[in-house]
């Protein structure tokens, strides 16, 4: 009681209590204790940020931008302002955070900070500065890593076990925020397996409280062992500052990216399923004989899918990978991901009422069909400019396309192809009533001497008419 003693002063009787029946609970893990004395809750986020601190760094990225015109895909007054062009080139300036997680000067950061950047300057706790270029980035992700130029003996931070995290524990989120500087903010970890939320539902986060602001993207959150527990990238809001509600990319995963980053690849590879899965509400639950809504339902396979080869139909239920609960696609994919291409995952899945297990091989998405890529140079053509490959299951994990896509998607706009009104991932369907089913069928479509055009695209889940003049 002596040690507790100075806390009387800080804390009302019912609190003490509670600090005590905790205390006194079954030992937890160092990360999850709480404060015994005054000295402890004076100080007990010092040596932590002493730690990390050295290792988060600030990033000022530079980056061209084709400005558009604000009536760029209006079908009338696109028209009226087509000959302007499509816009000057400007620079566009942008502030972040990373983390260092190599002496030799590899920064982990968000894509959107720095993926398409080209010039990178990253600035160090020290103010020491150096130039940077990307190794590895994935706009699905919202990851990239960076190399610093010359950098050796930097101080790193350490990747914690991210499947170790649970709700209410501490953690401190360090960045940049509004460029004033690094700074170091509190909260606990208040949700795990955040998906299909509605900033965009592309992944899985760890959610928190602790204040997370413009600037802070690609800043550490670290947990009370001074270890990296995610990467800040993303907040609900609707005043552009933080409420409360921020999220980040748990360490798993970003071991698997900073593996292969280290390894050389040039893209980011994810496992391919093959199939196509919706989470299981109350409605599916009952039908399937659930006593509650749990799983992924598999309803449709591509040829050659690794979830068909390892003995999953149509129908089955996917209920964890290697153990833990999967209860959304991006939880599953989730898994997959952490584990890499060549390795093995032991599924779990319900089968017309009865549980097995499987032994999943993780392997790369085919390129089968090949894509044909192809840019459109042609002088004459209406689609001058647009970038295009034919739709495989690699370029459906890379696009993050329906399973079921076919056809041909728009991989780039440059030139008069940006009047067109299409916009990267659209797949055409069709164009003046031709089905489309390869890049070169476009090609021969845009050299057709009409006036008018119509096109057929998905996009955002829709089938879409597309019209415009020439």
């Amino acid at each position: 009681m002596t040690a507790l003693a100075p806390l009387r002063t800080l804390f009302a009787a019912p609190v003490v209590a509670l600090c005590l029946a905790l205390a006194s609970a079954s030992p937890v893990a160092a990360e999850a204790q709480v404060p015994q004395n005054r000295a402890q809750v004076t100080l007990s986020f010092v040596p932590v940020v002493k730690e990390a601190a050295p290792a988060v760094v600030n990033i000022f990225a530079k980056q061209v931008v084709q400005q558009q015109s604000p009536f760029a895909g209006d079908p009338f007054f696109s028209e009226l302002f087509r000959e302007l062009g499509p816009g000057r080139p400007r620079v566009q300036n942008s502030l972040g955070s990373g983390v260092i997680l190599s002496s030799d000067g590899l920064v982990v950061s968000n894509y959107h900070v720095v993926g398409q950047a080209t010039q990178i300057r990253v600035a160090l706790n020290d103010r020491r500065e150096f130039a940077a270029h990307v190794v590895l980035a994935d706009k699905r992700l919202d990851l990239a890593v960076l190399k610093l130029e010359g950098a050796q003996g930097l101080p790193s931070l350490a990747l914690r076990n991210s499947d170790t995290v649970e709700v209410g524990e501490l953690v401190l989120a360090i960045g940049n925020p509004f460029g004033i500087g690094q700074t170091v903010s509190n909260g606990i970890i208040s949700g795990l397996a955040r998906s299909g939320l509605s900033f965009g539902g592309r992944g899985y986060f760890i959610q928190t409280d602790a204040a997370i602001n413009p600037g802070n993207s690609g800043g550490a959150l670290v947990g009370m062992g001074g270890r990296l527990v995610g990467i800040n990238s993303s907040i609900l809001t609707r005043s552009g500052g933080s409420n409360g509600i921020g999220f980040a990319i748990p360490s798993n995963l970003v071991a698997q990216f900073l593996a292969q980053a280290k390894a050389g690849a040039r893209r980011f590879q994810r496992p391919w399923t093959g199939a196509k899965a919706q989470s299981v509400d109350a409605s599916l639950a009952e039908s399937l004989g659930l006593d509650r809504p749990e799983g992924v339902l598999l309803s449709a396979f591509a040829a050659g899918s690794p979830l068909a080869e390892a003995g999953l139909g149509r129908g089955d239920v996917v209920l964890s990978i290697d153990g833990f609960a999967v209860n959304s696609p991006q939880e599953m994919q989730y898994r997959l991901m952490t584990l890499g291409v060549g390795a093995r995952a032991q599924v779990s899945y319900l089968h017309r009422g009865t549980r097995r297990s499987a032994s999943l091989a993780l392997k790369a998405p085919p390129e089968v069909p090949q894509r044909e890529a192809m840019t459109i140079t042609s002088a004459g053509n209406v689609f001058a400019g647009l970038s295009l490959s034919r739709i495989n299951p690699a370029v459906i994990e890379e696009m993050g396309l329906p399973e079921n896509a076919h056809g041909v998607v728009v991989t780039r706009l440059a030139g008069y192809a940006l009047h067109t009104g299409m916009k990267v991932g659209d797949v055409i369907l069709a164009i003046n009533g031709q089905d489309i089913q390869r890049p070169a069928e476009v090609a021969q479509a845009g050299f057709a001497r009409t006036p008018y055009w119509d096109l057929r695209i998905y996009r955002g889940g829709r089938v879409l008419p597309l019209e415009f003049s020439y």
